[in-house]
């Protein structure tokens, strides 16, 4: 699979985005675009080089506009692995997966130190911007990984689902028919009432070819969504959740 990846280094300039910098994002996300492959971003930012002024806001809003025009086009995923701060948590929210690592990613508009100074509140980096955070609370976030290492392993995971564009189609594998055509475990799971809660994700293990590759896990637990294959094909799957909430529908 042919992608297109850049990546912020921390280590030079804490990350923050300048004009140079923003001129070498968009080239690639130009070129993604152009040829029909997936965009990565390795999101590690302080936010905008303010010695540079309005320029550096300026190249935030030529991501964003690419962003914008990307979206179902090509996939765009953003990996968090470090704190993204001010402007460069826009780009990631608005891409189509966000995957972030516990305790090491953190992602907000205004800091602890500045919402300290304003509000007399203390509140932690975690609690403010952490992976949890966004992964149980905002949703901004798809899924949160216990290492850099897990996060990456995630992504190509990930990727095996996804088309390369929106004119292709996903990636399909081998599939070897089997004899077997019933599942009898399924009329153990599913109660014969419908108001007896059951775990939706036993039955989707059962029916297709491998494990469920969920998305969001942690955010509104009565609806799963992810992904699997059956006979070989990726497909997307969203189900309600009887064990929580009955299932039902919320604003999340």
């Amino acid at each position: 699979r042919t992608v297109y990846i850049f990546a912020q280094d921390f280590t030079v300039f804490g990350g923050a985005l300048g004009e140079a910098h923003a001129q070498k994002i968009c080239k690639v996300m130009d070129m993604a675009t152009k040829t029909g492959c997936p965009v990565i971003g390795l999101n590690d930012s302080g936010g905008a080089r303010i010695q540079e002024g309005v320029v550096s806001l300026g190249g935030y809003a030529e991501i964003f506009y690419r962003n914008v025009a990307s979206s179902g086009v090509i996939p765009q995923f953003s990996l968090i692995l470090g704190p993204c701060a001010g402007g460069a948590v826009y780009s990631p929210a608005m891409t189509d997966f966000t995957l972030m690592v516990k305790n090491t990613s953190h992602m907000f508009i205004t800091g602890p130190d500045v919402i300290k100074t304003v509000t007399q509140e203390e509140v932690t980096f975690e609690d403010l911007g952490g992976a949890m955070t966004h992964n149980s609370i905002s949703g901004v976030s798809h899924l949160a990984c216990d290492s850099e290492e897990d996060v990456f392993d995630a992504l190509r995971e990930l990727i095996g689902y996804i088309p390369q564009n929106n004119m292709e189609r996903s990636p399909a594998y081998e599939y070897t028919a089997d004899e077997k055509t019933e599942i009898k475990e399924l009329d153990s799971i599913i109660p014969d009432s419908s108001n007896e809660p059951y775990e939706m994700r036993d039955v989707i293990n059962l029916i297709f070819d491998d494990n469920l590759f969920e998305i969001q896990p942690h955010w509104a637990k009565n609806i799963i969504i992810g992904f699997a294959r059956l006979r070989g094909q990726a497909i997307g799957i969203v189900a309600n959740q009887p064990s929580v909430l009955a299932g039902c529908l919320d604003i999340d």
